[in-house]
């Protein structure tokens, strides 16, 4: 048996991992004749305490099925790709890789990686990219998840880093959930939760979402707002708080800065006036401080809700202010949490893993910052350029110009999950060269791709992965990768190799280049220097921050700021005082309503994986559109029938599901399906790439679009068509 941890959410459950056979056992096999091996909770792990979901539960069940097993080339996406050798695919690599440093420079050269990657990996390639290349355009599909919660966290309390811990889940008495449906999509916590909540009436649960889901259905409030009026609701809830005097007068006085402006900011929002803008009852709004107010002890949580907004950061550093206001950080079962949306999210941001940061919580903007990584690497002064790298999205619009000459694509399947997709997939047609390295075949990004390589995929390759309370755990490879498959830091070194950086990648394993990135985490705020792979197969997983070499780790759980000493300069924390924005794109005549975008228990971003487990196909077979019954009366929309979504940008026909549990005005669609699982089932082709002006995180989660019923009986639109695409957001 192996103990490994499961490659789904940032929760981090743990897993206990058998092999297909025993002695005297009948071998059960899959469809295609492969041995299934048998994954179960690991009742050792800290974090998940033996819980896992449907997702782990049968996450062995795709180790075969539709696996990329070696190399493969083309010149023109006209022509199929052809197997090629190692040999072949890298040179081609090393050389175009040659030619565009040469004719366009190293800002032509962009790499988009996901956390689904392991930390060995994520670091390898920071330090073939941002150090020998000299280029940050490294950055990963966090920067559609995570990024607004990493600028929140960095500008409220001058480093990222969640402070709170999983057990704080059953020591508080109060959560706040806002902008997560945390039953389906981190249901680990949500159940550890839920067991605590059942058994202790004086705790409660707040709800904020405009569909209630499962993890609202047993809320004590539900808070069903408009889309895009979190900032005022979370500024209502503290202007009352503020009006009846529940403040930490000393916290606030001796631990933080900024109070004066936020206290001015919060007299703005008096509840009447939030309770109509955000679309519920004035008492529902006062219940919510009540509870706050009542409590010792508040615990937050949020995710994508918070995260995929034009104004995520601010929104995120909102909920924060309400926590240092009040005095709700660094005590049990108290403080901001954000649930991380990939497995190892967290250990990409601790590498270095967007393209603005540099390994250790480093910025590329901090000249001391870049002094330091450039020594440690030994590299020659000033070879880390000090501005930011492109973002996700401006990778594409850099393809879009003509700009970017080699697209790098890493367990990430961008054809699918970037907003805007229409426009998106536009632009890698129009890529010089992109490399796309993955584990599944065919994937809808393996249609824009030039060089295609095969990737060891978890429990192929050894790794650690850090989850959402930081905690590290090591993932042992207990199976060869299937044909010629590599780990992805085994390819990155590859190339480097070739274009002559011998020395800088000369790693003996991953447990070699795990020990090399652990010592730029020193005195930085996630010091890992006293982990490392024999220590993690000694102990089991460990908590950063943890400094010893040589001790045993520290007790579980490990909270932050529990001094009230934070990474600003003056060791104070910082309240935001932001003004609500609202939404990037508003409804009109021709757009009436707003489609918010989430995930199923069952799937996984673009089902890669989950797509090819017949549990869970079964589970969710098709995508689906939620509409209130007064919004479907209106259009004579009946259940199941098809309905045509169209915003600025483009359309899409999803079977209406009519349920009471989408506030009337705004409709829900899951966003897993891409082209290859059916015809215009895309969720991604009605989004826009309006950002966040801090984290450049883009707001997926909500666009203007109007509905038109298709004829059941001639499969035509009963209304005219229209224009789809307008460049202008309001």
């Amino acid at each position: 048996m192996t103990k490994t941890l499961c490659p789904y959410c940032g929760v981090g459950c743990g897993l206990d991992v058998s092999p297909p056979a025993q002695a005297g056992k009948k071998t059960h096999r899959d469809s295609q004749g492969h041995p299934i091996w048998k994954a179960a909770g690991d009742r050792d792990h800290p974090s998940s305490k033996g819980m896992v979901c449907v997702k782990g539960a049968t996450v062995t069940e795709s180790l075969h099925k539709d696996r990329l097993k070696y190399p493969m080339m083309r010149d023109s996406l006209d022509e199929p790709l052809q197997k090629v050798t190692w040999e072949t695919a890298l040179n081609r690599i090393a050389s175009r890789l040659q030619e565009i440093l040469a004719t366009q420079g190293p800002d032509a050269i962009c790499l988009y990686g996901s956390g689904q990657l392991q930390t060995e990996d994520y670091y390898v390639a920071q330090k073939l990219m941002k150090g020998c290349l000299g280029t940050n355009n490294f950055d990963a599909n966090s920067r559609l998840c995570m990024s607004s919660a990493v600028a929140a966290y960095t500008q409220s309390f001058g480093a990222d880093g969640p402070p709170c811990c999983y057990d704080d889940l059953e020591q508080t008495d109060c959560a706040f959930l806002i902008g997560t449906n945390t039953a389906e999509c981190h249901p680990i916590v949500f159940n550890r939760f839920r067991k605590y909540h059942k058994r202790n009436r004086h705790v409660k649960l707040i709800v904020v979402d405009p569909r209630t889901t499962k993890t609202a259905e047993p809320a004590d409030l539900h808070l069903a707002i408009e889309p895009g009026t979190d900032i005022d609701l979370l500024h209502g809830i503290g202007h009352l708080l503020l009006k009846w005097g529940i403040i930490d007068g000393p916290l606030i006085e001796d631990c933080t800065q900024g109070f004066p402006q936020y206290a001015q900011i919060l007299r703005q929002y008096p509840p009447d006036w939030v309770a109509s803008r955000c679309g519920i009852e004035e008492e529902d709004l006062k219940q919510a401080a009540r509870y706050w107010a009542e409590s010792e002890r508040v615990l937050s949580m949020w995710s994508m809700g918070i995260n995929q907004s034009s104004e995520g950061t601010a929104k995120a550093r909102s909920l924060i202010d309400l926590h240092l206001m009040t005095g709700n950080i660094g005590k049990p079962g108290a403080g901001p949490f954000s649930l991380t949306g990939q497995p190892n999210a967290m250990g990409g941001r601790e590498a270095g893993g967007l393209a603005h940061i540099l390994p250790g919580y480093r910025s590329v903007k901090n000249a001391q910052h870049r002094a330091q990584v450039e020594q440690f690497w030994g590299l020659p002064a000033g070879r880390i350029s000090p501005y930011p790298g492109r973002s996700a999205w401006e990778m594409i619009t850099g393809l879009e110009m003509g700009d970017v000459g080699c697209f790098w694509v890493v367990a990430t399947n961008p054809a699918v999950s970037m907003p805007d997709i229409e426009r998106a997939q536009a632009a890698m047609e129009r890529s010089p060269l992109t490399v796309y390295q993955d584990a599944y075949y065919p994937t809808e990004t393996v249609r824009y791709a030039h060089v295609v390589l095969p990737a060891a995929q978890w429990s192929e390759k050894t790794g650690t992965m850090t989850n959402s309370e930081r905690v590290v755990t090591l993932c042992p490879a207990f199976r060869h990768p299937p044909g010629q498959a590599k780990a992805d830091w085994e390819i990155f070194a590859e190339v480097g190799r070739r274009l002559g950086f011998v020395d800088e990648f000369n790693f003996a394993d991953a447990a070699a280049v795990h020990g090399e990135f652990v010592q730029l985490t020193r005195d930085r705020p996630c010091d890992m220097t006293g982990i490392s792979h024999q220590k993690l197969q000694e102990y089991g997983p460990i908590q950063w921050p943890h400094t010893d070499t040589s001790a045993e780790p520290p007790a579980y759980p490990q909270r932050l700021y529990t001094d009230l000493f934070f990474h600003t300069p003056n060791r104070r924390a910082r309240f935001a005082a932001a003004q609500a924005q609202g939404l990037a794109e508003l409804r009109d005549e021709n757009h009436p309503y707003i489609l918010t975008t989430g995930r199923l228990y069952g799937h996984w971003h673009t089902q890669t994986r989950t797509g090819r487990i017949e549990k869970i196909t079964k589970m969710h077979p098709e995508p689906f559109l939620e509409i209130h019954p007064r919004d479907a009366r209106k259009l004579d929309i009946q259940d199941g029938h098809l309905v045509e979504v169209r915003s600025r940008r483009g359309k899409a026909k999803f079977p209406a599901k009519i349920t009471k549990a989408i506030a009337p005005g705004t409709v829900f669609i899951p966003m897993h399906w891409g082209f290859l699982w059916g015809e215009d089932w895309q969720a991604n082709a009605m989004t826009h790439a309006h950002a966040d002006p801090d984290s450049l995180q883009p707001e997926l989660k909500a666009c203007a679009v109007q509905l038109i019923p298709v004829n059941p009986q001639t499969s035509e639109l009963e209304s005219p068509e229209t224009e789809t695409r307008e460049e202008s957001l309001v």
